[in-house]
């Protein structure tokens, strides 16, 4: 039996725009700075996971322990780096296809969100322009607990006023497409198949993909409106 979708929720860094370079670099100089290196493989555990917590990850694998005041100091700093990072973001940042596929949601009637874990998200939008397209934005600093908790897709499904069983999430962490599944929604995969197979459908990327094959892949089909 298909279920009428009626929203669509999106992950930013690695779905919309590709923000994990920046990521890297403000946690790598963070590292360097603490006396050792942080590598890209480390960076991709990363994904999804709040920012004081991939410090805790960070400092774990430099072998570190501080308290919380060090702590909370170094991941201000290393947002700070970051901000300075993505305000030199542009249009030319969005991942490719997303405009189009965003379009064509928005011909359909459909609602869009975002829900990231992210506490720069409509920093990040409002450079490369698209702020005005979503409805609604959960990011990190309007909800409290990370993925796979899914507070942030129900958070963001509730003020659209869409049950999660007529919703996609869109995500490219794992953590992320399992938060997807804990709430209920249908989950698409923006990635790998390996990493991402949990997923009800995985896609390489937006460009070329048209959502009428998303609902047929994933057993499901558009709210006439």
């Amino acid at each position: 039996m298909t279920r009428a979708i009626e929203a669509c929720i999106f992950d930013l860094d690695g779905v919309i725009v590709d923000t994990a370079k920046f990521h890297f670099l403000a946690w790598r100089r963070l590292a360097n700075q603490l006396g050792f290196d942080f590598t890209e493989a480390q960076n991709e555990k990363l994904k999804g996971v709040s920012r004081i917590q991939s410090l805790e990850l960070i400092l774990q694998w430099g072998g570190l322990t501080l308290g919380e005041p060090e702590k909370l100091a170094l991941a201000e700093q290393k947002n700070d780096w970051y901000r300075d990072y993505i305000l030199q973001m542009e249009r030319g940042d969005i991942l490719e296809g997303v405009e189009d596929f965003l379009t064509e949601l928005k011909s359909r009637g459909l609602k869009i969100g975002l829900g990231s874990a992210s506490k720069n998200a409509e920093t990040i939008l409002q450079r490369v322009g698209l702020m005005d397209v979503f409805e609604v934005v959960i990011d990190g600093n309007r909800h409290t607990r990370s993925k796979p908790d899914p507070e942030v897709f129900l958070t963001a499904a509730a003020v659209l006023g869409v049950p999660p069983e007529r919703a996609i999430v869109f995500e490219d962490a794992e953590k992320g497409v399992e938060a997807a599944l804990n709430g209920g929604f249908f989950a698409v995969g923006v990635g790998s198949p390996d990493v991402l197979g949990h997923a009800h459908y995985v896609i390489p990327g937006f460009a070329g993909v048209h959502f009428e094959t998303i609902l047929e892949q994933i057993g499901a089909q558009a709210l006439a409106m």
